[in-house]
C-alpha cells in the first residue's frame, strides 16, 4: 500500500508542479479539462482518488501522457549507464530514451579500436543515413572504397546503403551519433 500511497502522491505533485508552470489557477485547469475546481484541488490535495477518465483528460490539458504522469521515480529515469562491448571496442550512452520522430535515437560513443579491414570489399549496408559529430580523438570512416578521417570538431553525414564501417584513429575517439533504428540496429546491437 506504501507504495501505491508513493505513487498517488507523486501523480498529484506532477499535475500541480505542471499547472503551476503554465501559470493556470485551479480554475484555468478546469475550464480547459472540464472538471470543477473543488475537484481538481481535492485531487492535488489527495482528498479525492483520480479517476481514470480524469487522469486522461488532465493529461491531455497539460500536454503530457499518462504514462509520464504516472512513471515511477528512480534513478533509471536520470542516469544513463554505459553499454561496453569490449570486442567491438565501443561504449555506447543511449542519450534518448524515446525515439524521435522517424525513429531516431542519439547516442555518445567511445571507440577504442580501428575500424574493421575490410575483407574481399565486404563492409555493412543498411537503409537509411548516418550522422555522427567527433568530440575527441579522430574517427576513420570507411565509405565506400574511400578511408575518410573526421577530426574533433568535424562531423560526417552518409548514405548507409554505401558499404561503410568507422572506428578510431590511433587511441580513443568519442563521437555522438545520430541513429535511425537500422543504423541502432547495426552499429549499436550487432
Amino acid at each position: 500500500m506504501t507504495q501505491d500511497r508513493d505513487l498517488d502522491a507523486l501523480v498529484r505533485q506532477r499535475i500541480r508542479g505542471l499547472r503551476v508552470a503554465r501559470g493556470w489557477s485551479l480554475d484555468d485547469l478546469a475550464a480547459r479539462c472540464f472538471l470543477s475546481a473543488s475537484t481538481l484541488s481535492r485531487i492535488e490535495t489527495g482528498q479525492r482518488r483520480i479517476g481514470l477518465d480524469q487522469l486522461t483528460a488532465i493529461a491531455r490539458v497539460l500536454d503530457t501522457s499518462i504514462d509520464h504522469l504516472v512513471e515511477a521515480e528512480d534513478d533509471q529515469d536520470v542516469v544513463i549507464r554505459p553499454h561496453r562491448d569490449e570486442a567491438r571496442g565501443m561504449t555506447t550512452w543511449l542519450l534518448s530514451r524515446d525515439p524521435a520522430p522517424h525513429g531516431i535515437k542519439v547516442a555518445k560513443i567511445r571507440l577504442t579500436q580501428p575500424p574493421p579491414r575490410r575483407r574481399d570489399g565486404e563492409l555493412p549496408v543498411h537503409p537509411g543515413r548516418d550522422w555522427f559529430t567527433v568530440l575527441t580523438g579522430t574517427v576513420i570512416l570507411l565509405l565506400g572504397e574511400r578511408t575518410i578521417r573526421v577530426e574533433a570538431g568535424q562531423a560526417a553525414e552518409f548514405s548507409t546503403m554505401v558499404p561503410h564501417a568507422f572506428g578510431a584513429d590511433r587511441g580513443p575517439a568519442e563521437i555522438i551519433a545520430m541513429l535511425d533504428p537500422d543504423g541502432e540496429r547495426s552499429h549499436l546491437h550487432r
